[in-house]
């Protein structure tokens, strides 16, 4: 137990799972994170968990705890000291005689046995667990549940906070003392918040029920029910939500719109997008969470084959043109179009954005976000930026004919423009902007790149399995004789500690339509989706579900997962 992290460090290159030249980067990265090297490693899917703690059992000699085994409930309490948890990323298990037995991950973690030796007056000894495992025990120890927070809180513990008959600056005054930082109400709603940014949800819903009440997170595309706690807080959640967002908490009637910014570390924030409801029970209360340092702006990230990241590229480096990223809300459009545009950032371009709301900043480009109530609409924004000399545009979405006729003449007059719209395939990209009133010249001369897009969940690749499907289903199912001849392995998700029901991140699946003479002819003769569709397939678009069946016969995601984000 006498060895450093760069014991850890040697012990991991001999084992082959780390470059020799490696180290020194893995280290300084960690330190940037604030992480230890072990979680920093496994966050980053560099090792797994399991590979980690059979190494070091067998390296350090330490005994292998199974936590999935331990009943967590059974560790005194008077141990249980949250700063020190927290610090070192270790937990005490039980005692025996003197001794106290630390849970840890890392055994080089030489200063967590001591910290807990020195605060409680023990002799300290570690037992080596599981990094996956360690984390979800730390979390269910620190974090509320349900249950405890229904026990634990009782109307006569949290009296103060009945928002009846208090005005907005009383309770402000009320919920935001220091004296009440500690209330009840408070600490569980900031616990959820950052549960909810450490799990990687994208949007929290609050829902009051006649008997109920329910938080649910959409964790990678999909509602998980997170707690139930007492139907009668439902004012207070609500309540709170709203003096954190700067609403109106006397307004129950009409739906409101603010935002809350979290501040998670020095250096990193998380905006939130808050939306009010009044239901027939009460508010609902739904928060986007806004994360830029969680976004990947990589364009190996998003899931292209080699043809449409090309594609993607190419037509990029186009002085001039439309590019327009299409599909429903939550599809992953801000993501493509951000990706483009870290691509086009460099000095010797002037890119200008309008964006409602402005989800990551990108230093280095003029983001403004719109705000119609005061006048500056997508098509003003756009209109003053054509007198500031532009480069490249991007719109956050085309939702009229005079944002739409306003960033086709830009396409038309030496700009790059990219935007998004709300159709389901790219070809009805085309129709809609005709059905909006832009004459047929106009979009067949600066539509350049449409690109339809849905998100698909990852397969877990630590418990997925081989799923047979025979060979007349697979054809019926799009694949092509040849296809199935040479072999088709298919996945399905099993489910385990290190995902959400088998499934682990989401991938991109792709419709790339770039505009053809023979499309761009078609559009003047005023043919329909279905024809533009079927012209680009013969010219080798490969649509929306060929693309996720390419996903599914990689074993990046599962046949299910394919046909319910691509409708079929």
């Amino acid at each position: 137990m006498n060895a450093s992290a760069n014991g850890l460090l040697v012990s991991l290159i001999r084992a082959g799972l780390i470059q020799d030249g490696q180290s020194g980067l893995l280290q300084e990265k960690a330190r940037n994170e604030k992480k230890t090297l072990v979680t920093y490693l496994i966050d980053n899917n560099i090792i797994s968990s399991s590979q980690l703690a059979e190494l070091c059992e067998l390296e350090y000699g330490i005994p292998l705890l199974d936590l999935d085994a331990f009943e967590l409930s059974e560790i005194p309490q008077k141990y249980l000291n949250a700063k020190l948890i927290e610090k070192h990323h270790a937990l005490p298990i039980y005692t025996q005689g003197n001794t106290l037995y630390i849970a840890l991950s890392d055994p080089t973690n030489i200063t967590a046995l001591e910290d807990f030796g020195f605060n409680f007056n023990l002799h300290t000894e570690a037992l080596l667990v599981d990094e996956r495992k360690l984390q979800n025990a730390i979390q269910r120890i620190l974090e509320p549940t349900a249950d405890a927070f229904s026990k634990s809180i009782a109307d006569d513990h949290i009296a103060d906070f009945d928002t009846g008959d208090m005005d907005e600056a009383r309770l402000q005054e009320s919920l935001e003392t220091n004296s009440d930082d500690d209330a009840p109400i408070v600490k569980y709603i900031n616990k959820v918040l950052l549960d909810a940014v450490r799990r990687g949800a994208s949007d929290l819903h609050f829902e009051p029920y006649e008997k109920t009440y329910r938080i649910r997170f959409r964790i990678d595309g999909i509602l998980y029910e997170i707690a139930t706690p007492p139907v009668n807080l439902a004012n207070r959640f609500s309540a709170r939500l709203k003096v954190m967002s700067r609403l109106d908490i006397a307004e129950r009637r009409l739906p409101q719109d603010g935002r809350i910014k979290l501040r998670l570390a020095k250096n990193r924030s998380v905006d939130l997008r808050v939306s009010t409801l009044p239901t027939m029970w009460g508010e609902k209360v739904v928060l986007r969470i806004l994360d830029s340092s969680a976004a990947s702006l990589n364009i190996d990230m998003l899931g292209f084959d080699d043809k449409q990241k090309q594609l993607y590229l190419d037509t990029l480096a186009k002085p001039q043109g439309m590019i327009l990223v299409t599909g429903p809300t939550g599809s992953g459009k801000t993501v493509s179009l951000y990706t483009g545009l870290n691509i086009l950032n460099t000095s010797e371009l002037n890119i200008s954005t309008a964006e409602d709301p402005i989800e990551i900043n990108l230093a280095g480009i003029n983001q403004v976000q719109v705000n119609p109530k005061a006048g500056l609409t997508f098509a003003n924004a756009l209109r003053s930026f054509l007198r500031q000399d532009p480069d490249v545009v991007m719109v956050g979405e085309i939702r009229d004919l005079e944002t739409a006729e306003i960033a086709i003449k830009a396409a038309q007059t030496g700009h790059l423009v990219l935007s998004t719209l709300h159709t389901n395939s790219a070809a009805e990209t085309l129709t809609r902007l005709l059905n909006m009133g832009v004459p047929a010249f106009n979009v067949a001369s600066s539509v350049t790149l449409i690109m339809a897009q849905r998100l698909a969940r990852r397969l877990c690749p630590h418990c997925k399995k081989p799923h047979h499907i025979p060979e007349h289903e697979l054809l019926g199912m799009g694949y092509t004789p040849d296809e199935v001849t040479a072999g088709i392995t298919l996945y399905q998700p099993v489910g385990c500690e290190e995902c959400s029901n088998g499934y682990k991140g989401r991938v991109g699946i792709y419709e790339m339509l770039p505009m053809s003479e023979n499309i761009a002819n078609l559009i003047m003769e005023g043919g329909n989706s279905l024809q533009i569709a079927e012209t680009a397939v013969n010219e080798g678009m490969v649509t929306l579900y060929r693309s996720g069946l390419e996903k599914a016969r990689a074993g990046v995601t599962s046949l299910a997962e394919v046909n319910r984000v691509t409708c079929i």
